[in-house]
């Protein structure tokens, strides 16, 4: 990681406070009448968020939308290597390896949750005397990314609140290594037997980070089956071997790939809700591991823009 945003928002918590690195392209502090829709863009294990805010600023291009009303927010979640190479002030957040995929605190300056720092992007944007026509927030990620969004999705404190304010909010999830399951099922048992860390958070919910501690794992499900998700899956995203992937026995349980692990998910959420799973499946033919290509394709401009581009793929 070569470049650390310069925007900041607050964050405040029980716990403490600190700020955000983010990307933005408008000045947050003042308000945004023409803006109806924003986007919140998760970077992946290489922290390049400056890199995924190009990629989303292309796939607005391509859907036709204006940066007047499609806000991008690009959020950085800056490790301890990062502090130290970057001389960060001390109230800059920053976490411990990539334990910002799973909601884990940051180490500085206090036990801050990256989720709840997704809690204060949408606390903001929920403020109507800053945004008083925003219709539509997608909080959208790619690999890492798509972990946190994924997970996010099942725990936010803050996704009823959004919606309480009329705002429709909407999960891309694109190619990430592993998703967090609500029991001991999993694609591949005889792996899951074997592995004696397979349903510790973040893969299932036995030690469940602090933030996650007020609702049961079943409360959880309830929830996360009804919100607007959309699996974003490369279908060359197919070897095991691939850049980055997670190789923990605990991820090799959920299937031998990310494009299996994904089809396997969905599956398994499928088997528990055969009513009210308002999830969909999008393939994007001929990509692998790459996030540009993900989200500037026919199926990523749908999953961001609602574009009606793309047929939800058939999950046998």
């Amino acid at each position: 990681m070569e470049t650390v945003a310069t925007g900041r928002l607050d964050v405040q918590v029980a716990k403490g406070s600190g700020q955000l690195a983010l990307y933005t392209e408008a000045d947050l502090s003042t308000p945004h009448p023409a803006i109806s829709r924003a986007i919140v863009i998760f970077h992946g294990l290489h922290r390049n968020a400056s890199g995924y805010l190009r990629d989303v600023e292309e796939a607005r291009s391509k859907a036709g939308a204006s940066d007047k009303n499609t806000l991008l927010i690009a959020p950085q979640f800056l490790n301890e290597d990062d502090a130290h190479k970057h001389k960060l002030p001390v109230e800059v957040l920053r976490w411990h390896r990539a334990e910002w995929e799973a909601g884990e605190p940051a180490t500085k300056p206090a036990a801050i949750s990256s989720y709840d720092a997704i809690d204060a992007i949408l606390t903001h944007l929920s403020d109507r005397t800053l945004f008083p026509n925003l219709r539509k927030i997608v909080l959208a990620g790619h690999s890492g990314g798509g972990q946190i969004v994924q997970r996010y999705a099942v725990t936010g404190h803050q996704i009823e609140a959004v919606e309480k304010a009329g705002i429709t909010l909407s999960y891309v999830v694109a190619n990430p290594s592993s998703y967090v399951y609500f029991d001991d099922h999993r694609p591949l048992p005889l792996i899951a037997n074997a592995c004696a860390n397979f349903n510790e958070w973040k893969y299932g919910f036995r030690g469940m980070p602090a933030y996650l501690k007020s609702l049961s794992s079943t409360e959880l499900e309830i929830a996360y089956v009804g919100r607007r998700v959309t699996y974003l899956l490369g279908a060359d995203d197919d070897d095991p071997n691939g850049p980055d992937i997670d190789k923990n026995c605990a991820a090799e349980a959920q299937g031998p790939t990310r494009l299996r692990r994904g089809a396997n998910y969905f599956k398994y959420l499928q088997s528990r809700h055969t009513a009210g799973l308002e999830h969909r499946v999008l393939l994007v033919p001929g990509v692998a591991h790459n996030a540009r290509k993900m989200f500037t394709s026919t199926c990523g401009i749908d999953a961001l823009f609602e574009t009606g581009a793309c047929k939800a793929a058939r999950i046998e």
